[in-house]
């Protein structure tokens, strides 16, 4: 079977050919450390956690560098706001990012390179592009003219002609209006507001705009030609468009081959985003009686080029039937068996563009079919791909008052009073736990509606 992806860049489905057979260089758009990712980033990194998955399963080798983007305009406001130095406070929210990846089950990726440390590569980029003409100085730093990059717009579909001329056309700040299409800073000369944060280059005193950042860092660890790159749709114009022009600027090479972006994730029908206020963290989700691998079962209910509105009810309804999945995965017994036909149509899923939705229904159509063999095998190798640790035994934190009467009922057995045995279990129940009875005593499950 041929693994396809959607490919931004031609806008089209693609058989996935990679530069080096049977290896992949994978780039993914990663955090800006100013504050906690909210759970539509999340669902950005668990799409390109999927990617990475299905290439594995595949039987790829990948090499997958997420950036952190530890300096721009953002993170020194946030920082000066708290009166701590930079690297403190970005510190502070990397480390609270790689907690969150592992509750989510992200496989990390192999190189997590930071923007304050490739600074000396940036600098020789924005040095190339002075030389071929391709950026200008300013009193306020150095600008990439985007009229000089004649294929500026392919992956967006930006049109130049909206390009007015002249100097009131640059752009300073890190991100802008998407219908903006203008120059943009590749280096911003030190103002004071920047407080402690420069560097003193052969470019000036300063510091980098935002999109140079991420060339810098994918050309220095993956090269100049990258296999894959991803992001959130809102990634897709200025920011990849602005990768492109520069990286390819400078290399005279194409920068990367198959570009794919997921969709937004919508609260009551709206973006989600810092700026809108309408946006849960993953420890607000936690603090709702919620976990990271339910929210990830519920990003896998929709295929990642379709928006998800997400409300608490469609979240409580993924706890349910991640809850009943694991229950019924618990309990199978491994025959040393591979099903061959349920994992022909599960592969057949993931090979159209990473389909896991429908992945997913090959899933639960082999738990219901009664007469299949080699379930636990075969669903094993799915969750190679899902990801939700359906095999990991998980202990049920079980409330004082079900545990006092589970005790309570174990001496009514010992005692063989079955009838208040039998009272004491239907108490159980209503209260939403179920007694499976084995040698060893009583197993508490709780029920799933």
């Amino acid at each position: 079977m041929t693994l396809k992806f959607f490919n931004t860049l031609t806008k089209k489905k693609e058989i996935f050919k990679p530069i080096e057979k049977g290896k992949v260089k994978m780039y993914n758009c990663g955090p800006t450390v100013y504050n906690y990712p909210h759970i539509g980033n999340y669902r950005t990194y668990i799409f390109a956690d999927l990617i990475k998955r299905v290439l594995k399963f595949k039987g790829f080798e990948v090499l997958q560098v997420m950036n952190i983007t530890d300096v721009d305009d953002k993170t020194i406001r946030d920082s000066q706001k708290q009166n701590k130095p930079l690297k403190e406070f970005t510190e502070f929210y990397t480390k609270g990012f790689m907690q969150d990846l592992d509750k989510l089950n992200i496989d990390k990726a192999e190189i997590f390179p930071k923007a304050t440390e490739t600074i000396k590569e940036m600098v020789e980029i924005i040095k190339i592009l002075l030389n071929k003409s391709y950026a200008y100085k300013t009193d306020d730093g150095i600008y990439f003219s985007v009229k000089k990059f004649k294929s500026y717009g392919k992956l967006s579909g930006v049109d130049l002609k909206n390009l007015k001329a002249g100097a009131s056309n640059r752009v300073g700040a890190d991100e802008y209006d998407k219908e903006n299409v203008s120059d943009f800073a590749l280096w911003k000369f030190y103002t004071k507001e920047d407080g402690d944060v420069f560097w003193n280059t052969e470019l000036g005193k300063g510091r980098p705009g935002w999109h140079i950042e991420c060339s810098a860092m994918a050309m220095k660890m993956l090269g100049k030609t990258l296999d894959i790159h991803t992001g959130a749709i809102d990634n897709l114009f200025p920011h990849h468009e602005n990768e492109i022009a520069q990286s390819e600027a400078v290399n005279d090479v194409k920068f990367v081959n198959y570009w794919l972006h997921a969709e937004y994730l919508l609260v009551d029908g709206k973006k989600m985003s810092k700026s809108l206020g309408n946006f849960y963290r993953l420890k607000e989700i936690e603090d709702k009686g919620y976990t990271a691998l339910e929210l990830r079962y519920l990003f896998l209910t929709t295929h990642y080029k379709q928006k998800l509105n997400f409300t608490l009810k469609n979240l409580n309804s993924a706890k349910n039937t991640l809850e009943r999945l694991k229950n019924i995965v618990l309990e199978l017994k491994d025959d040393d068996k591979e099903n061959k036909k349920y994992l022909k149509e599960f592969e057949k899923a993931i090979d159209d563009d990473l389909n896991i939705p429908n992945a997913l229904q090959v899933l639960w159509k082999l738990v219901r079919d009664k007469n299949a063999e080699g379930k636990y095998k075969t669903i094993k190798e799915m969750d190679k791909v899902f990801g939700l640790d359906l095999f990991k035994q998980e202990k049920i934190k079980i409330p004082n008052e079900i545990q006092k009467l589970v005790e309570e009922r174990e001496k009514a057995r010992e005692n063989k009073d079955w009838k208040k045995s039998d009272e004491l279990r239907d108490k159980i129940n209503k209260l939403g736990y179920s007694l499976e009875d084995r040698k060893e005593g009583a197993i508490i499950k709780k029920d799933v509606t």
